[in-house]
């Protein structure tokens, strides 16, 4: 089975693109290929680090993999096809034609039941065609293993030519849906691993030609589309209906699956902080990932049309009369603090310090009576103390130091209650937070009783010199283990402007062999100076 899966992960990633080019939507959920192909990268990493020879505990643990790593509303499907599957083998040493049918059919299943109102002419649609045709492949007298999976294969891109004759919106934009396509993929992989499985583990070119187009420029609704919101809710005796339940009031395209000690959650809504203060009732969040689909979709549209312009819509404003200011520097954080529902965005951080005339002019520019001020930056919160002063507007100043103090102070924010309680509660989960910034030094000199000479990586932690050396995996390992990682459960790393692909992969790496305890994500950050700048919650 491994082999199985590992073939699937090599064909969709050599045709990762080609699935990602027959999006629809403008960004619901990112791009298709890229979403399935992390979820299956995340449940191959943990059956590749077990031991597990027999089919059953593989596929669980496959089937937990995925569900950590889901990404967007294709990647949580995929994630329920694996629950199916594995539900189906569960026990099961060796699976022989009947057994694998079986377990298609169920992977169909869950992926249906996961689904509040299921659309045909999705990957849902594909998924079940593909275990019918494997059922009906099984009940030959020479059925082999081999010849179900080609069977699924080949309902799978049956049902995917279908597709433009059950969604008005594929026909229109004249494509087959991207996620089934990529399950077709997907199931090819597969083929090719019992089949030739050197092909496999090569991978190859696109598959056959698929009529694909660009995303289509749909138009901006008025209200805009919101925003993309994940998580994962950690605790015990999770009530996954409840938590289904409360969250669909909230927002669409909702999928909450899961299981009592661990509940994946994706919906697009309008108020991300108030389905983040939801789902924190029922216990800890963790891979929190927020995405501003108005921006991205404005974005699709500016880079189809060069002069094309246009202003974003109108947010909607808070009960409680509060807004939210914020100082944020890089691409990644900036869209982080919008996503999380930050009304104002001020430009600065590090080596380049906003004035207090440009937090009052963001501050005054909000439709609040009461703002809430971040200034995220030791050498911001000067200035944020005058603003309360010459701003119109009455001020709560949340004084975090570092980036990653904003983001849960943030994520604690509760539309519900008033400013002055908000600000309290944004505190208390700040200083919670302990921050790891790592960059090179840019001259010789001594603190906190080390010494350092330029050009030696150095990490900060919160905002004293801790560790020096000459690799940033090691500098990192080395600051995180003293700060005592038993008593921290979430590391997320924020990648810098000038962090390498070479480099995330060793630091990531590194903290992973070191840490198998903690949770590592990373996201990316944008930030200048700092290569890396890291949360540990």
């Amino acid at each position: 089975m491994k082999l199985a899966l590992l073939g699937s992960l090599n064909w969709l990633a050599a045709n990762q693109e080609e699935v990602n080019r027959l999006n629809v939507f403008p960004v619901p959920d990112g791009d298709t290929g890229t979403n399935m192909l992390l979820t299956l990268q995340s449940a191959v990493e943990d059956i590749k680090d077990s031991s597990a020879s027999d089919v059953g505990r593989i596929a669980r643990i496959a089937a937990h993999g995925s569900l950590m790593g889901a990404r967007g509303n294709s990647g949580v499907i995929l994630s329920q096809i694996f629950r199916g599957f594995a539900k189906a083998v569960e026990g099961k040493t060796e699976l022989g034609p009947a057994e694998v049918a079986a377990a298609f059919e169920e992977a169909a299943n869950a992926a249906y039941r996961a689904v509040l109102k299921p659309t045909e002419g999705t990957i849902l649609t594909v998924a079940r065609a593909a275990g019918r045709a494997a059922t009906a492949a099984a009940a030959e007298p020479r059925a082999t293993v081999t010849s179900v999976i080609k069977a699924a294969s080949e309902g799978a891109r049956r049902a995917v030519e279908k597709t433009p004759s059950q969604l008005q919106i594929l026909r229109d934009a004249g494509v087959v849906d991207a996620g089934g396509f990529g399950l077709q993929v997907m199931l090819e992989g597969m083929l090719k691993s019992v089949e030739e499985p050197d092909a496999a583990q090569q991978g190859g070119e696109g598959l056959r030609a698929q009529p694909a187009v660009a995303q289509a420029a749909l138009e901006l609704p008025e209200e805009g589309w919101g925003y993309c919101t994940e998580f994962l809710i950690a605790g015990e005796g999770l009530d996954v209906d409840r938590i289904r339940s409360e969250i669909a009031a909230l927002g669409d395209s909702v999928l909450v699956v899961g299981e009592p000690e661990l509940v994946k959650v994706h919906v697009h809504t309008d108020d991300p902080p108030r389905v983040i203060g939801l789902a924190g009732s029922f216990g800890r969040l963790e891979k929190l990932n927020v995405g501003d689909m108005s921006t991205q979709h404005r974005r699709i549209l500016e880079e189809a049309q060069p002069n094309g312009s246009g202003s974003p819509p109108a947010q909607r404003q808070r009960a409680n009369n509060v807004g939210l200011a914020a100082v944020a520097s890089g691409s990644g954080l900036v869209d982080i603090f919008k996503g999380l529902g930050v009304d104002a965005i001020v430009q600065g951080g590090q080596t380049m310090n906003p004035s207090t005339g440009d937090l009052v002019a963001a501050v005054d520019g909000l439709p609040y009576d009461e703002v809430i001020l971040l200034p995220n930056n030791k050498n911001v919160v000067l200035a944020a103390q005058e603003v309360d002063k010459l701003a119109q507007k009455k001020v709560h100043l949340v004084e975090t130091h570092t980036m990653p103090q904003g983001i849960a102070a943030v994520i604690a924010f509760n539309a519900d209650k008033p400013a002055a309680a908000n600000a309290q509660l944004m505190e208390r989960a700040a200083q919670q937070v302990q921050t790891i910034e790592v960059t090179r030094a840019v001259r010789d000199s001594r603190s906190n009783g080390r010494r350092v000479k330029k050009g030696d990586v150095i990490a900060m932690v919160n905002d004293r010199l801790d560790t020096a050396g000459s690799d940033y995996a090691v500098v990192v390992a080395d600051a995180l283990q003293n700060l005592g990682p038993d008593k921290y459960e979430l590391v997320t790393v924020y990648r810098g402007a000038e962090a390498g692909d070479a480099e995330v992969d060793a630091l990531s790496a590194s903290l992973h062999e070191r840490f198998p305890t903690l949770e590592v994500e990373v996201q990316a950050g944008g930030q200048d100076h700092y290569p890396f700048i890291v949360s540990v919650e």
